[in-house]
Parts: C-alpha cells; structure tokens; sequence
C-alpha cells in the first residue's frame, strides 16, 4: 500500500511516479489495483465516508512530471512547482480503468 495523488483522464484514474518503484513493477507484474479514497466527510449515517475503486492498471512510461506537476496544482495549490528539482526523469504514468466501486457515501445511495 502506498499513498498516492490521483485523477482522472479520459474516464481512467492516473497517477505517476518518477522511478520504477515497487508499486510500478507491481502492476506491471499484476494489474488488478484496489484504491481506497477518503472524502475527509462524514456520510449521513454517521460514518466516514470512503470510496474503494477495484480496476485494471496499466503502466505507460514517460509523463510522469507533467502528470504530477497537474496534480499538484489540485492537492498543492495553484503555484505549487512540482517535482521540485530539475529535469526530473520521465517517470511512469500508471492508469487505471475502474471496474468496480464500493466504500460508504453517496455513491452506494
């Protein structure tokens, strides 16, 4: 498990990671992907809500800054400069066609 920045491109979830780290070689291996997503809201049962995403990842090398740098815009902040160094390599874009969704809130309504 490994926390991550994600979002959605062409109806397909992306995330990205500069080196070829486990998680990459993971789903080069195997692409079934479980994300677990929390809202940071209470559903109204009371409860946390949270939304699990069960699909198929597949890696595409290359796109990995522009992909974080879009991102980071989102979770950052419209001046966040992200990956911060220069000429960062060109990484891995892992993207991942939904399948199946389940967790608590209102998309279980």
């Amino acid at each position: 498990m490994s926390c991550v920045w994600v979002g959605v491109d062409d109806g397909e979830i992306v995330l990205a990671s500069l080196p070829r780290n486990r998680k990459v070689r993971n789903i080069e291996r195997d692409p079934r992907v479980i994300l677990s997503i929390e809202t940071g809201r209470k559903g109204r049962n009371g409860l946390d809500e949270y939304l699990v995403v069960a699909g198929r990842g597949r890696v595409v090398q290359g796109g990995a800054p522009e992909v974080l740098q879009r991102l980071a815009h989102v979770y950052m902040g419209p001046t966040a400069k992200f990956p911060p160094m220069p000429n960062p390599p060109p990484g891995f874009v892992i993207r991942i066609e939904p399948q199946r969704f389940s967790g608590n809130g209102p998309w279980n309504d």
